[in-house]
C-alpha cells in the first residue's frame, strides 16, 4: 500500500466505527444503507465515511456503508438506481457515475437524471496538471507554447476517463496535439510520470503533493475553478488564461427516484451540518478536498450541467466504452 492509500485508509478506519442509535428518520428499525460504488479507501468511500457518524447522530438513525465496486462505478450505481425508494437506501455518486458514464457507455443500465434524486454535493477536488521536471516550460503558458510548436511530441499519461476527458478539453482549447497513453489507474500513471515514460499527467493533489514539494514533479496548474487546499500556491488553469476551464472530480449523495422528499431534506440538512462540524472541514482539506454542502436543487443543476459539459468533450474526443 503506497503512502496515498495509507492516508485514505487511515481516514476511513478512524471514522468507520459501529453506529447503533435509535431509528427515527425512516420510521422503522432497519438501518439506512449507503451504497458506495467504489472500493474501501477510495475518494468517494472516504468522503462518506468521514461524515457517517455525524449523519447517524444528527438523524438518530443507523447508517451502514455498503461497498459495491466495479466498472467505473457502474455496478454499484445500477444497484442503487433499482433500490426501493423507501428511504432505507441512498448512494454515493461522483462525476464519473453521474456525469461521465452517461456518455462514455453506449449501454449504461441506469439514467443518472431519471433514476436519482440529488441530495447534496459533499466535496470537490481539482486535478493537477503535473509534469516531469525535464519537460520544457516553467509555466503552463510556456509549456503549451512549446507543445504548439512541436505537435505530437509530448505524451500525456491517462489514469482514467475523467483525467483523459479533462486533458482532451485543455489541449483542444489550447490548440495543441498530445498523445494519450492509458494506464490502469492513478498509481501506474504516477510512476510513469516520475520515470519519464510520459511527459505530463492529470493526477490528484494528494498523489502529487510530495513529489512537487521534493522537485520530482512540477505543477502547471489545477483543473478546477478554485485552488487546491493542499497546493495553495499552484494557480488554476483558468487563472493562466484558459478562461472558463473547470474540470473537477466531485462526490455527493443521491437517493433512488421516488424517495420521500422529507427523507431527502432531512439527509441534506444532516450532511450540511456534518460538513460544517469543527474538524471535519479541516480533515477534508488535508486530503485535498473542498467542502460544498449545497441544496438538492443546486446539486441537481450541477449534475445536469456537468453531464452536458462532459458529453460535449466525449463526443468531440471520440472516447467510448462498450
Amino acid at each position: 500500500m503506497n503512502a496515498r492509500n495509507r492516508i485514505f485508509a487511515a481516514a476511513v478506519l478512524s471514522f468507520a466505527l459501529p453506529l447503533t442509535v435509535s431509528a427515527q428518520v425512516t420510521g422503522g428499525n432497519r438501518p439506512v444503507r449507503i451504497i458506495v460504488p467504489v472500493p474501501p479507501g477510495g475518494p468517494s468511500d472516504t468522503a462518506v465515511r468521514l461524515i457517517l457518524p455525524r449523519l447517524a447522530e444528527g438523524l438518530k438513525q443507523t447508517f451502514v456503508a455498503d461497498n459495491r465496486p466495479g466498472s467505473n462505478g457502474v455496478a454499484g450505481t445500477d444497484i442503487a438506481s433499482k433500490a426501493s425508494p423507501d428511504g432505507h437506501t441512498i448512494s454515493v455518486g461522483n462525476s464519473g457515475t453521474h456525469a461521465i458514464n452517461a456518455s462514455l457507455y453506449s449501454r449504461l443500465p441506469y439514467d443518472p437524471i431519471r433514476d436519482f434524486v440529488p441530495i447534496v454535493q459533499l466535496v470537490t477536488s481539482g486535478m493537477v496538471v503535473a509534469a516531469n521536471p525535464r519537460v520544457p516550460g516553467k509555466t503552463l503558458t510556456e509549456f503549451l507554447g512549446t507543445a504548439r510548436r512541436q505537435p505530437g511530441q509530448f505524451n500525456i499519461g491517462v489514469a482514467g476517463a475523467t483525467g483523459e476527458i479533462s486533458g482532451d478539453a485543455l489541449w483542444s482549447r489550447a490548440q495543441v496535439k498530445m498523445n494519450n497513453v492509458r494506464y490502469k489507474g492513478s498509481a501506474p500513471t504516477e510512476l510513469a510520470l516520475l520515470g519519464g515514460e510520459v511527459d505530463v499527467a492529470l493526477l490528484t493533489p494528494l498523489a502529487t503533493r510530495q513529489h512537487i514539494l521534493s522537485g520530482k514533479m512540477k505543477a502547471y496548474g489545477i483543473t478546477s475553478s478554485q485552488r487546491s487546499p493542499v497546493l495553495p500556491d499552484v494557480p488554476t488553469v483558468a487563472e493562466q488564461g484558459v478562461t472558463g476551464y473547470d474540470f473537477q472530480i466531485w462526490h455527493g449523495l443521491f437517493a433512488p427516484r421516488g424517495t420521500p422528499e422529507k427523507v431527502v431534506r432531512d439527509v441534506n440538512r444532516a450532511a450540511v451540518a456534518a460538513l460544517n462540524t469543527p474538524g471535519i472541514k479541516e480533515r477534508f482539506n488535508s486530503l485535498g478536498f473542498v467542502t460544498i454542502g449545497n441544496t438538492p436543487e443546486e446539486f441537481a443543476r450541477i449534475v445536469k450541467s456537468e453531464l452536458e459539459k462532459f458529453r460535449k468533450v466525449i463526443v468531440e474526443s471520440g472516447i467510448k466504452v462498450e
